[in-house]
């Protein structure tokens, strides 16, 4: 698989790829590409209905040179924590901000939940977040406020009494509940239909089996949401959790013997 960024030719192919309406996965198996490469790269540059290879590729060139222009030289470069590269964080952040994109957030709304995931803390300020994102306070306050409004962010006062926004861990689970609900509403609407339409009629025996088709599904989702909410609140391993010496919790054949 090739690295490195993509050549103008094959943002040409992808265009192509796009205006034929072939998947993402198949403009990038043509392309040996991962298909996270090819689907960030139309995200982040008009979406589907709107990209072109010439003006993606132009916009690439300049926020290449605005990065090198922005990178702190020397010594007072600042370190990732966790001797973490900063380019794989950065990579890694483009292709989460595009997936969250992809599910119907806006744009500033899935950078600034990204960041928030991304920090090890869960949390941030707005002035943490302005830098982070290179973006005005006035993009940030719009977007927590669209966040908060979805339920995925909650405001909180830290020790200094400095607003920082939270991203809920049970979002997730809440998420999968909420859908589990709007399926359940689908399933009594389509089976509804079936006295309308009167029983044993093709459209009404379509309807019946949608609706036992969704009645399925709403209770699996629900089922394992309830089962698996608590891994959603799993706090890693600290060495105080680990043995003091693994060798000690069993004795080997060879310990055995003696």
């Amino acid at each position: 698989m090739p690295g490195g960024r993509l050549t103008q030719q094959e943002r040409q192919e992808i265009a192509l790829g796009v205006a034929d309406g072939l998947a993402y996965a198949e403009i990038a198996r043509r392309l040996d590409r991962p298909t996270s490469t090819i689907t960030r790269e139309v995200m982040r540059n008009g979406g589907p209905t709107a990209y072109r290879a010439d003006l993606a590729h132009r916009a690439t060139e300049r926020r290449a040179h605005r990065r090198r222009q922005a990178a702190p030289r020397g010594p007072q470069a600042p370190q990732q924590a966790h001797g973490r590269d900063p380019e794989a964080v950065r990579e890694y952040e483009e292709t989460f901000t595009t997936v969250l994109m992809q599910t119907g957030a806006p744009k500033m709304m899935s950078r600034v939940l990204t960041c928030l995931y991304t920090s090890d803390t869960g949390s941030l300020t707005a002035a943490e977040l302005v830098q982070r994102l290179q973006v005005s306070p006035a993009s940030i306050s719009k977007a927590i406020s669209y966040l908060e409004n979805q339920g995925l962010v909650r405001r909180e006062r830290d020790d200094r009494r400095r607003e920082r926004y939270v991203a809920d861990d049970d979002v997730w689970y809440q998420s999968m509940i909420a859908s589990a609900r709007g399926t359940i509403m689908l399933a009594e609407t389509a089976r509804q239909g079936v006295g309308v339409l009167g029983p044993g009629t093709p459209a009404a025996t379509r309807l019946e089996n949608i609706a036992r088709f969704l009645d399925f599904v709403s209770e699996s989702i629900t089922r394992a949401a309830d089962q698996a909410r608590e891994v959603l609140h799993t706090k890693p391993e600290t060495p105080s959790d680990a043995p003091e010496n693994p060798s000690d919790e069993s004795e080997s054949p060879a310990d055995s013997d003696t």
